[in-house]
Formats: C-alpha cells, structure tokens, sequence
C-alpha cells in the first residue's frame, strides 16, 4: 500500500538509502509471505524458535533486570506475528523519518528492519524445508529442526543475524539512557493516536522501557551471542543435544 511512498522519497545519505531499501525489500517480502502457502507453517516454525530461545536462555529470563529486554527481542523483534499496521506506519512515515531524524537514528532502524527481515526469511525457507522433508512444522523435533537447519542455503545468513541481535542491543542501550527520548515518546502519545500511529509509537514505547530498566546490557548480549553461536556449532556439528550448553555459558 505504502511502497510508492518508500520509492518516491528523495533520500539524501546512505543512512537513509540503506533504511529506504531494506523497507522496500521488507515490505515485498511481507506481501510474498502473505500469500505463501505455507504462511501458517512459518509461523509455527517462528513459535517453536521462540520458546526454545526462552528455553536455552531460561536463567536470563528470570532475571528480573534481563526478562523485560528479552521479551521485546523476541515478542517484537523476533517473532511479530500480528505487526502488519506497525509495519505499514513505518512505511507510511518514513518520508518524515529520513526528513527529521540523524542518521545514527536511521542506522538504527536499518539493523530493527534488517533483523526482523532476515529472520522471517529464516523461518519460512526451514519450513520450505521441512515440507520438501514431509515434515510437518506443528509436530518438528529436535531432530528434525536440526536435520533442516544443516540442509539451510542460508548459514551465513544465520551468523549475521546472531551479530545483528548483538548490534540491535547495543544501540538502542545507548539511546535509552538519553532521557530525552523518554520525554518525547511520553509528550508524542497523544499526537500519534490522532495520526493513526497509536501502534507505532507502543512499539517504541516498549522497547524504551524494557532497555531503559536493564543493567548491563552488554554482559546480557555476550552471553546471548556466545550461547547461540555455540549452539549453532552444536547443530552444524550433529551434537545430540545441541541446545544443551555448558553452565559456564
């Protein structure tokens, strides 16, 4: 709907042409899926990821200080399964985005949308996979999950987006603690339900609270990184229990 908004945007610095083109690319991908046979397979496959996520990083998840962060990762970041009018406003907006923003805000947003891009292209291609396996995504075991995952066209894929959650994490740690960004997000409110935006702004409002209550963001990330990049060689490997990791970990 929004995609003639994204193209006829002048854009001025990379910044904003990296952005421009990863939601273009987003944006046709979102529609591809839409209409995917196995959408719903997908999905099933993003809901198993999530939980064995919650799984493999339990003790984070009951800290406190981390379940907050860790939920927005992978409720919105990771897993958003109902964002198609969040997605859709970020199209709408990006004219205004690339007009008032810095670029440090845009490249942000750029490693928001690549992720969230990345991941869903993830998630449909090992359920291509399973389906090419008769598999079905509702009943996947660990063993097949592994099986698919190693048949993957798209490991190096897989490598960057562990890096890009780190990334992700990292910046929007540093624009939390900016008590600006709270003060306009709180005096905003009201403007953006009248603009139809009330979706969008919750997003971010989310997202600012949950990073603005963690401490030590960056320990939290090493050890997201440093726990899925050794699970990963546990797949690769054919480790019969891949998921499970040493305590030191």
């Amino acid at each position: 709907m929004y995609r003639e908004r994204l193209v006829g945007t002048e854009v001025r610095s990379e910044s904003a042409r990296r952005l421009q083109q990863l939601l273009l690319d987003y944006h046709d991908f979102r529609h591809y899926k839409a209409d995917h046979r196995l959408l719903d397979s997908a999905l099933t496959v993003a809901d198993w990821q999530a939980r064995r996520l919650k799984q493999t990083h339990k003790d984070l998840y009951q800290h406190s200080g981390y379940q907050g962060g860790l939920e927005f990762l992978l409720t919105d970041l990771y897993a958003p399964a109902n964002m198609t009018r969040r997605d859709d406003n970020i199209d709408r907006v990006f004219p205004k985005m690339v007009k008032w923003l810095p670029d440090h805000l845009l490249d942000t947003l750029s490693g928001l949308v690549e992720l969230n891009l990345i991941t869903q292209q993830l998630d449909l291609e090992l359920a291509e996979l399973l389906d090419e396996r008769d598999m079905h995504a509702r009943t996947v075991t660990v063993e097949h999950y592994c099986e698919v995952y190693r048949a993957s066209q798209k490991l190096e894929q897989r490598k960057h987006q562990v890096m890009l959650v780190a990334d992700v994490g990292q910046q929007l740690d540093r624009y939390v603690r900016n008590r600006t960004l709270g003060w306009l997000l709180s005096m905003s409110r009201t403007p953006a339900e009248m603009a139809d935006l009330s979706d969008l702004h919750d997003f971010l409002h989310r997202g600012y609270s949950a990073f603005r209550k963690m401490d030590k963001v960056n320990v939290l990330i090493d050890r997201l990184v440093t726990r899925e990049q050794q699970v990963m060689d546990n797949i690769l490997s054919g480790h019969p229990e891949p998921f499970v990791l040493p305590d030191d970990l």
